[in-house]
Parts: C-alpha cells; structure tokens; sequence
C-alpha cells in the first residue's frame, strides 16, 4: 500500500479503538492497567487527537526499510540515513519490519520511552507526526526541501500545542502498535503479502489472487477516499462524545 493509505488506515484504527482502550482501567480499580500507568483516565480531546496523529505516524514506521518510501523523505537526510541503515538491518523490503515482532517491539520500545526518557518521547513523538503530516500529502509538489520544512513547522507547531494542553502519553506504546501492526495488515491485503511471522519467511497473502496492486486505481481512486471519508466520520462522532 501506498504512505498515505497507511496513515489513513492508522488513524481509523486509533479513532476506532482508542476510546475502548481508554476505559479499560475504569473497569476495576486493581486493574495491571492503572498499575503500568497505561490511560489510567480517559483520553481528553488534545491527546484523542495526538494519539490520532501518532499511530498515522506509527502505520508508516514499517517502511522505514524502504529508502524510497513517503517515510524516508519526510525530514531529508536524516530520515533518509535512517531508512537506509534500517533496510540494511532488516533484510530489505517487506521483511523482519513487516512482521508481529517488529509491531510488538516498537510498541513496547515506545511504551518504555514514555515512562523513562522524556527526551526520547517527545523526539519520538515529534517524527510520528511529522510522518502523518507528510503522508497524508502536505508539503511542496517536487520540492523536497520545501515539503521537509513545511513538515518541520507544522510539526513543531503541533507539538507545541499539544504541550500547552498537558498531553500525557502513557498512551504512546499503544499507539505506535497498533499503528505498526495495522501497516502489517494492510500489506498482507496487497498482491505480495508481508512475512507477519518473521524470522519464519513465509509471506501471508490472501487467497486467489486478490490482493490489492500498489498505487492502482482502486487504491487510489477507492480505497484512500473511502478511508478519508471514516477518518471524518469518527472524529465528528468521537467528538460529539467529550
């Protein structure tokens, strides 16, 4: 699938589950949940909104094995750098970040960030919604540098109203998993499939032959604006709820 059909469906994924997961502590105050400080309340509207932006940005994080990806471009060189030393470690294309392992890694991975380092978070943070940013097409048609400082500024402006209304993330984990995991899905539903069960390298596709083609008509002309269209849906619905 393309960047921006994988931020699209991160996102749905975030306005469908986030509110289930929130009252998750609220079902028993000696809840493992509330112990690990994960939502131990209920997601205010700033951060329904950051968690939003976050796994969008996390639906991208897979292709970071792919130097030619949305991903890849989102802040020039240093992403870049990134992609290419991931592809590097992971095996190419479509293999060890295109898997169960990695989502649950990088979901933990974020979750221990949150609760430690700070610093690590909010960088962390800040690169996933740049990456939502620039997925979903804000930038500068053929200019690089423009599109990664536009990037750059929305994102820093994001961030910085999101720390004006004291947005927690001891919801981060959950979001850059089920982000990473919802971009696994996505591409097990392309022609080619993804190796969910790496190191085994078994590709899981769907039967028949009816896989979606990347960057075709369906895609593009179907499945994005269909994606678009729910995203709109459940935060007008979401929204009615605060």
């Amino acid at each position: 699938m393309m960047g921006h059909t994988h931020a699209l469906t991160g996102a749905v994924a975030w306005l469908g589950v986030a509110p289930t997961l929130a009252a998750l502590p609220l079902l028993t105050e000696s809840s493992r949940f509330v112990d690990a400080g994960v939502m131990v309340n209920a997601l205010t509207p700033a951060e329904f909104i950051a968690g939003t932006l976050v796994c969008a940005g996390a639906a991208m994080l897979p292709d970071l094995d792919h130097p030619s990806a949305t991903i890849a471009q989102t802040f020039g060189p240093v992403t870049w750098v990134l992609s290419k030393a991931v592809a590097w470690l992971s095996g190419g294309h479509r293999n060890a970040t295109h898997s169960l392992v990695f989502a649950v890694a990088v979901g933990f991975g974020a979750h221990y960030l949150a609760n430690t380092y700070p610093l690590g978070r909010d960088i962390l943070v800040a690169l996933l919604i740049g990456l939502a940013i620039r997925a979903v097409g804000i930038g500068v048609p053929g200019n690089k540098v423009a599109s990664a400082m536009v990037d750059i500024g929305l994102t820093a402006g994001l961030f910085i109203v999101f720390r004006s209304y004291h947005v927690g993330y001891a919801w981060l984990g959950l979001a850059v998993g089920i982000g990473s995991l919802i971009h696994v899905v996505g591409d097990c539903c392309t022609e080619k499939g993804c190796p969910v069960l790496w190191p085994i390298r078994a590709r899981w596709v769907l039967p028949w032959k009816i896989g979606i083609k990347t960057g075709r008509a369906f895609e593009q002309k179907f499945l994005a604006p269909l994606l678009s269209l729910i995203v709109v849906g459940l935060l007008c619905m979401r929204f009615v709820q605060f």
